[in-house]
């Protein structure tokens, strides 16, 4: 007969075993990340892929992110897309659904910097300190918002050094502010995705592409593109945001959404707009190896593209105000934040 202590050693080990083997492992969430641009372009790379990659370090593993190997659906679609479970973090262009959101087309006005990275990150220091409570990104978790570049005129036939020279030329644009713009200038607008881009220019559907200059690289431009005119500021940018299916980030613990909201925010609108700034110089780069003619608008066509636009940025007011908020004000907090950011 054993001893009554190695009994109750016995008895313990295997209740210790019986417990561990009955105990869950701990709860793991995958998300599903799809991207409706080339899953080798430098902004999935070098954004996205590092977002995903720092959220499951921030979380211990417990959140893992998976790029799905195609997109759910096309580019204007992924808001609706993640807003109703078909994938579960993506990036959207606010202009590709015009009428949608107002707010954001701050960071589409004209002559906010040169700096993807400045831009960005104030940005989304205006957008969420000031414009968020009108709660535009409904049925989603927002997390961050970003620019690119600043938006230049690229053109496959002739140059352009005066507001008159864009009489009639016809533009791809994308949506947003940029068609308004383009109206105001006199273009004719082509709203076309992205992927298209290449095929219109090519055909000679479009004269030309408003465009910041990291996609001419992401999009393999360079060859069409015979002149390029760069606007001091930028023309124009382009409104971004990182989503999250909102259900996904509820069910999350609070550890874990604290772990998200903390790699995104600012910190990945900092992360993108590196992304598209090196992107941007890397675009140059191309133009300039295929012989492109580059030109730097003169003053004179800058105060031309000024006056032009102006009642763009004044009918924005007008909209903001409609919400409660006083636009010319967010505008100039956007400009003064990136010029600090940029110095």
């Amino acid at each position: 007969m054993q001893p009554i202590h190695r009994l109750l050693a016995a008895a313990g080990l295997a209740l210790g075993l019986t417990a561990a083997f009955a105990a869950p492992a701990a709860a793991q969430t995958n998300l599903n990340m799809s991207v409706w641009i080339a899953q080798q372009a430098p902004f999935v790379q070098n954004a996205m892929l590092v977002w995903a990659k720092q959220a499951e370090e921030a979380t211990a593993g417990r959140v893992k992110v998976r790029l799905l190997p195609k997109a759910v659906t096309t580019s204007p679609q992924h808001y609706d897309a993640v807003r109703d479970g078909l994938a579960d973090v993506t990036f959207v262009i606010h202009g590709f659904t015009p009428g949608r959101f107002v707010l954001t087309k701050v960071a589409e006005m004209p002559f906010l910097g040169e700096s993807a990275e400045a831009t960005s990150v104030a940005y989304n220091r205006v957008y969420m300190g000031q414009l968020a409570k009108a709660n535009e990104h409904t049925g989603v978790k927002l997390l961050a918002v970003f620019t690119h570049g600043p938006g230049q005129l690229f053109m496959t036939s002739k140059p352009v050094g005066k507001v008159e020279d864009l009489a009639g030329m016809k533009f791809r644009t994308g949506g947003g502010v940029v068609n308004d713009l383009a109206g105001a200038l006199g273009v004719t607008s082509l709203m076309k995705p992205p992927s298209e881009v290449y095929e219109i220019l090519s055909s000679g559907v479009a004269d030309g592409v408003f465009f910041a200059r990291e996609s001419i690289l992401t999009f393999k431009l360079a060859p069409l593109i015979k002149h390029a005119t760069l606007v001091p500021g930028g023309l124009y940018n382009t409104s971004f945001a990182l989503i999250m299916n909102e259900p996904k980030f509820n069910a999350l613990s609070p550890a874990d959404q604290a772990a998200i909201v903390q790699v995104s925010g600012e910190g990945f609108a900092r992360l993108a707009g590196r992304s598209f700034e090196d992107s941007d110089q890397k675009g140059l780069v191309q133009l300039r190896d295929a012989k492109t003619s580059l030109a730097t608008a003169s003053p004179a066509f800058v105060e031309q593209l000024r006056k032009a636009t102006q009642p763009v940025v004044d009918a924005w007011a007008k909209e903001a105000a409609a919400k409660g908020v006083d636009g010319p004000a967010a505008l100039a907090s956007l400009r003064a934040e990136a010029a600090k950011l940029a110095k």
